[in-house]
């Protein structure tokens, strides 16, 4: 059956926050059935912070979370989230001796590699999975993003630049996660930023810790990396990334079609609480053993993707 899953062990890292540019420490381990993902930060004398989208108050450059405007906050969430998503993890306590978890190498990579190392367990209550009964659908001039109705989890996104780098670089892709890989196709995807924007962002007090070890960076022309892209469709792969990250903070897995073009934090923010606030569009799968079937076939799928991680 289709258990919630934990670590197997704790794990531990450090790095490079993107935003405060400050060396920030790293544990996940496991939780308890039912515990979700939750935030501790040991900096602060162990603020909890449960993360979900009711509890998301920024989604400028990163997703933050807080249990309020002016209570303790953690940012730069995504890309751990994803990493969780895609490996179908239920239950863990992050805790970090900072405001942001590490940037990493920019993707989810670096989480994946330490998530293996810990391994994972599975639990014995059954998943909460979230069916979409009908489109849901959020607009920003000629942005958008929706979720479909569809028996597994796929993903269309588009993305559209001004730039001339982007020219001869796939704009589009599609990726159904019941035939190919989180791993393989999605989590090395690293996050991207114009040369040109650095300046105005760091009077901000934003990306202070960005360098080509943790972004791809584009100057006027061409990226400066020396190492170039991972994927020739890198750019818009870590977008798909960013929504899994940001989506899963609905705590549950989705069934359902993600359809978006140039969406970033924000939209995702407000497509998720646009789901939670209507009941009708969504129900959770009944957590019973009469959707044997339906787990089974979900466990299979889950498990193709962790042998693909852990084998």
């Amino acid at each position: 059956m289709f258990r919630q899953t934990t670590l197997r062990n704790s794990m531990s890292a450090k790095g490079i926050g993107l935003h405060t540019g400050k060396l920030i420490h790293i544990t996940i381990r496991p939780a308890q059935e039912d515990t979700g993902i939750v935030f501790n930060r040991v900096d602060l004398h162990n603020v909890s912070i449960q993360c979900k989208a009711t509890n998301v108050i920024s989604t400028e450059l990163s997703t933050t979370i807080s249990n309020g405007k002016d209570e303790p906050s953690v940012s730069t969430v995504e890309h751990l989230m994803a990493a969780f998503a895609g490996l179908g993890i239920d239950n863990v306590y992050v805790d970090l001796d900072g405001p942001e978890v590490p940037i990493m190498d920019g993707s989810s990579s670096a989480f994946i590699f330490l998530i293996q190392s810990a391994g994972l367990t599975s639990q014995n209550k059954l998943r909460k999975v979230i069916r979409i009964k009908k489109e849901v659908r959020v607009n920003d001039g000629d942005k958008h993003v929706c979720l479909k109705p569809y028996d597994g989890f796929k993903v269309d996104y588009s993305i559209d630049f001004n730039h001339p780098l982007f020219n001869d670089k796939p704009k589009t892709v599609s990726i159904d996660f019941s035939k190919q890989s989180f791993k393989q196709e999605l989590s090395r995807a690293r996050t991207f930023g114009f040369i040109n924007d650095i300046e105005k962002l760091r009077s901000k007090g934003l990306v202070l810790g960005g360098s080509t070890d943790n972004a791809i960076v584009i100057d006027d022309y061409r990226i400066i990396n020396k190492d170039g892209l991972r994927y020739n469709d890198e750019f818009v792969k870590h977008k798909v990334l960013d929504s899994i990250g940001d989506l899963y903070l609905l705590g549950s897995p989705i069934l359902g079609h993600l359809s978006a073009h140039k969406s970033g934090h924000n939209l995702n923010n407000k497509l998720v609480r646009t789901i939670l606030q209507d009941e009708s569009c969504w129900e959770y799968v009944k957590n019973d053993y009469s959707n044997y079937d339906l787990y089974d076939s979900l466990e299979k799928r889950y498990n193709l993707c962790r042998t693909s991680v852990f084998g």
